[in-house]
């Protein structure tokens, strides 16, 4: 049997980088884009795979990013397209996040297109940013689900915050992908994969601990204050990192997850809860014990209301809770 060759963007991601450990432990050939060779050679260290190989892809927004690839392996049945920037410290909303999630979604969709008509699997991952309302958009009174889509407009992302910016650029990412399916008609298939905050350890251990993920950046907020400090008022909802890796695989592997959006999630979380599981398990880390009284409020405050059940139903797999996720990530933190 020949062995199905996969194609991801943004290889070195924390994302990326379980999906790539899943897909080689499933026996799949693993090709991965990343900016440049000393970070495909780091990578390539840290995988130790004769199945993964990685090509070097400096701007994936260029509209001719993918033509190389495409071309030189014709064998690439399924394209996973992870690489979007995932920053809030920018100038310009748009030049900065809007324009290069949205132009990079697209060259991808046209390469595979005119380039690769042997292709059948596309997977973009999306955010569950892109389904909710939050911050001054949040409602309480809906419960979202697959087909809903976040109300920022794309002025509101272009000309306010960059938290908004960066929504707002996965939000119009992923209708770009949709208008291009309807319009283009391409052989192909998509799945977007749209996940929720996402906790749980590096697939390969933290080489630099000053250069976190965001979402372990949370983890790791908690895990460094003292005994004193406040705990800062935050909750929203979690997915393990190594369960929206897996939800990936399943897109492409499952026939009734073509043409769907699956919102990943499993269940809410407060800064509070993260304190009070650390604190519980780790008797030598000296922070807050985290107040479980005032989770309800936080969550009636500010963590949508949804239901995934359609999603759960296609992934058909058990979902790794938080204190886990979160029990994992900290025991990587602290070592």
């Amino acid at each position: 049997m020949t062995t199905t060759t996969v194609f991801i963007s943004g290889a070195n991601g924390y994302l990326a980088q379980h999906i790539i450990k899943q897909l080689l432990v499933k026996g799949y050939k693993v090709i991965g884009s990343v900016r440049s060779h000393a970070k495909g050679e780091q990578l390539t260290n840290s995988v130790k795979d004769e199945n993964f190989s990685y090509i070097v892809i400096p701007i994936i927004t260029h509209k001719h990013a993918f033509y190389e690839v495409l071309l030189k392996h014709p064998e690439i049945t399924v394209f996973l397209h992870t690489a979007s920037p995932v920053t809030f410290e920018v100038e310009d909303n748009e030049n900065d996040l809007l324009r290069p999630a949205i132009d990079g979604t697209i060259s991808a969709l046209k390469a595979i297109k005119r380039y690769a008509p042997q292709m059948e699997r596309v997977v973009i991952t999306s955010s569950a940013g892109a389904i909710f309302g939050f911050n001054e958009y949040f409602d309480s009174d809906t419960v979202y689900n697959e087909d809903s889509w976040s109300p920022l407009s794309y002025e509101q992302s272009k000309n306010t915050s960059a938290i908004n910016g960066y929504f707002g650029s996965k939000k119009y990412a992923e209708l770009a992908a949709w208008e291009f399916m309807k319009e283009q008609t391409p052989s192909f298939d998509i799945t977007v994969v749209a996940p929720v905050y996402c906790f749980g350890p590096q697939a390969y251990g933290i080489k630099d601990k000053s250069k976190l993920n965001l979402s372990m950046q949370m983890v790791n907020t908690v895990l460094t204050l003292t005994e004193d400090d406040d705990i800062p008022e935050f909750g929203n909802i979690f997915a393990d990192i190594r369960d929206v890796a897996r939800a990936h695989i399943v897109a492409f592997e499952s026939d009734e997850a073509r043409g769907q959006r699956l919102l990943v999630a499993t269940e809410n979380f407060t800064f509070d809860k993260i304190a009070n599981i650390i604190s519980n398990h780790f008797v030598n880390v000296e922070i807050p014990p985290g107040n479980l009284s005032k989770n309800e409020r936080i969550y009636k405050l500010m963590v949508p209301r949804y239901d995934n059940s359609k999603t759960n139903r296609i992934l058909g797999f058990d979902f790794i809770g938080i204190e886990r996720s979160i029990l994992d990530t900290a025991d990587q933190l602290l070592g």
